[in-house]
């Protein structure tokens, strides 16, 4: 019995026991020194997990269904792991730059990995906490990264104090379904609310999607976002803005789908209205800010009501319109913030858009990936960015939220000011001293693919649609 259930979650086990021994290993030996083929390592072990997990088929229970292996898990999976050890990679060259390289961050990243990996694949309350917790403990950690900065200290304190208020949230609302559905099980909560659910258990409900609403960095419950991003290190910002945010919606959707599915009408409200908040606040706050970094956060906040604008239709097209968009969304961010590591003058990190005045004289190639991936940002076509809006704006329509797709269009075109207003700076802006020319190899390879991706996957989304259709069918049956 045990062996059984020791196979199904032996991905898990695999990049846990990898860090573990990775961590001694570099410990007992040069420690910092090992930092560089620490990176690489933990990017291929995590590459070739992906490609394992991708290669499973069925659905397998573990631990008296606590761990639940199926279609939607391992896709969310796939592209967690894919885009933490694309961020590890792109990260290597700066993080070494600026002396900020130690063996603990890719380590670090590897265990808030496991924690995502269990996250989308929990099937009970306690599963979902400790996956969810391993995952923020980690993350804490890596944003307050460089020790000898104010404000990345302050990104770490930040996320760690509103961190623990969600995780008691959380808690609270855990324990409230607890007491009301008399287990932890997700299989035992839909029973329980097959029937009028009781006012506890709803209770319950809004208490956990609070806590979801954090991690995901939905508004109103986005107040760490800014300053986390601007605070963290760039890379550490890039990693934030892909993988753990993969992992939070796949979770939200775990735990509406498969605990309280059997009241749709209850959370789709909630859930609606945390999408047109969050869209709508992230359209208007990135108007006024020039940092790039705190742009991207709050673009991130706009992009996060999307995607809970897919959840919110309560379909299982709708959960695969939202697979679709966090692919797209996540393969954009790459790309962008591939870009963004690059910015520097005279060896030190610029984050003012203003500096990018002209940018496209001096490098027209690079400026020309920048444009195709802030286009597919705001949504304009021919852009995959727009086919991932396309697809949850119809969700909302088709699953009865007409309203809320209106607000999406609106939300839209309001956001496309501050992505087209970097493009301006770019292309038009008053010509100033000029950022550091150049780009390491791997980060010119990252932003080029994610630009060609963005024009390139108009085709076929490069086969995404039929996966993310497969894997939404597994959680919605």
């Amino acid at each position: 019995m045990l062996s059984a259930d020791i196979q199904v979650v032996l991905p898990e086990i695999v990049l846990a026991v990898y860090a573990m021994i990775a961590l001694l290993g570099a410990v007992y030996t040069s420690k910092d020194g090992m930092a560089s083929i620490l990176v690489w390592a933990t990017s291929a072990v995590m590459v070739l997990l992906a490609l394992w997990v991708g290669t499973d088929s069925g659905t397998q229970v573990a631990f008296g269904g606590m761990f639940v292996d199926d279609g939607f898990a391992r896709f969310a999976k796939v592209m967690i792991l894919l885009s933490a050890a694309a961020v590890l990679l792109m990260s290597e060259g700066y993080m070494l730059r600026h002396g900020l390289l130690r063996f603990e961050y890719p380590l670090l990243v590897a265990l808030a990995t496991v924690g995502m990996m269990v996250m989308v694949s929990a099937g009970d309350l306690m599963a979902l906490y400790m996956g969810l917790e391993l995952q923020s403990l980690a993350l804490y950690v890596v944003a307050s990264l460089r020790r000898d900065s104010q404000k990345s200290t302050e990104a770490g304190l930040k996320y760690f104090v509103l961190g623990a208020l969600s995780s008691g949230l959380l808690l609270y609302g855990a324990s409230l379904t607890y007491g009301f559905a008399g287990t932890t099980l997700f299989s035992g909560i839909v029973e329980a609310t097959s029937d009028k659910p009781s006012l506890g258990l709803l209770f319950g409900l809004v208490f956990l999607l609070a806590g979801f609403a954090f991690k995901v960095s939905a508004a109103p419950f986005h107040m760490w976002t800014p300053d986390v991003y601007e605070g963290s290190p760039t890379p550490v910002t890039a990693f934030f803005a892909t993988a753990p945010k993969v992992a939070a919606m796949a979770l939200f959707a775990r735990v509406v789908f498969d605990a309280f599915g059997g009241i749709v009408g209850d959370w789709q409200q909630i859930v609606a209205f945390l999408s047109v908040i969050s869209m709508f606040l992230g359209a208007v706050a990135a108007i006024g800010q020039t940092n790039i970094k705190r742009l991207m956060a709050y673009s991130s906040i706009a992009h996060m009501g999307f995607a809970l604008m897919g959840l919110a239709s309560g379909t299982a097209f709708g959960v695969q319109a939202m697979l679709i968009y966090m692919a797209i969304y996540v393969t954009m961010n790459i790309g962008t913030f591939a870009f963004i590591m690059s910015m520097e003058k005279d060896g030190r990190v610029v984050t003012d858009i203003a500096s990018l005045n002209m940018y496209s004289k001096r490098e027209p190639l690079k400026a020309g990936a920048m444009l195709f991936l802030l286009f597919s940002l705001a949504g304009v076509p021919p852009f995959l960015g727009f086919f991932g809006k396309l697809y949850v704006l119809r969700a909302a329509y088709e699953g009865g939220l007409a309203w809320l797709a209106i607000a999406g269009v609106v939300a839209s075109v309001i956001g496309a000011f501050y992505y087209l207003r970097i493009v301006y700076f770019m292309y038009f802006g008053e010509e100033r001293e000029a950022l550091d020319p150049g780009m390491s190899p791997v980060l010119w390879g990252f932003l080029m693919a994610s630009a060609a991706i963005m024009l390139g996957g108009v085709v076929n989304m490069f086969g995404i649609e039929p996966m993310a259709a497969f894997a939404a069918a597994a959680l919605v049956n």
